[in-house]
């Protein structure tokens, strides 16, 4: 059996990081996505946003300083640069509706080869919905990038022909950065764009069950 060595999730943020470019406004959804802003090169000037009504938001706070009046939406305290401002969440959603955000950021259950994306709910009884703005930012952010695992648990591909779960958005998502690959998404299908060590694309199909271009 191959040995994977996957990214950690630093690594895979820094790999997300690698990507934004320079005046770039962006949303870091929630969990995963957070880690982005530790790992953005110095001296590139990201504007950071938050749904809950936050833009220019700093590095997360030393242990003390943290200000709970002042938190991201995954009630994760934050700071503001110098010219940051929060607002009422209605002014946000007009942000993220209107294409005013560059990109977002967004974990997710499954994704499709042509940029389906599923993130809210796996429809499973009991399971808690997690709707949020995940629907406003898919198709209002003028790029849609998903930061996940490769793999579930039980070892199958959240990289799929078709979304078996209830969909966030249709052929939104452009990009899908893994703990093992890198890959567009594109109406062909999926385009590997780089991989861990030690795997190659033949092995990432194997993986994945798919066609890769």
């Amino acid at each position: 059996m191959m040995k994977l060595n996957p990214r950690t999730k630093d690594q895979l943020a820094a790999r997300v990081a690698q990507d934004i470019f320079d005046g770039a406004v962006v949303n870091l959804g929630i969990g995963q996505p957070t880690l982005v802003g530790n790992h953005l090169p110095p001296g590139l000037e990201v504007i950071l946003h938050s749904e809950n009504g936050i833009l220019g938001m700093g590095p997360v706070p030393e242990a003390g300083q943290e200000d709970y009046d002042l938190i991201n939406a995954g009630k994760q305290p934050v700071s503001l640069l110098h010219g940051g401002a929060y607002f009422h969440h209605a002014d946000s959603f007009a942000m993220m509706r209107g294409g005013h955000i560059d990109i977002c950021v967004l974990g997710a259950f499954q994704v499709s080869a042509t940029g389906d994306l599923a993130n809210w709910s796996t429809g499973a009884a009991g399971a808690i919905p997690a709707v949020g703005g995940a629907m406003d930012l898919a198709t209002g952010a003028r790029q849609t990038w998903v930061m996940m695992d490769l793999l579930t648990k039980q070892g199958q591909s959240k990289l799929v022909e078709s979304c078996t779960y209830p969909l966030t958005g249709i052929g939104c998502v452009k990009r899908v950065y893994t703990d093992l690959a890198t890959f567009h998404c594109t109406p062909q299908g999926l385009r590997l764009v780089d991989a861990v060590d030690g795997l190659d694309a033949a092995a990432i199909q194997t993986l994945v069950g798919l066609p890769i271009l």
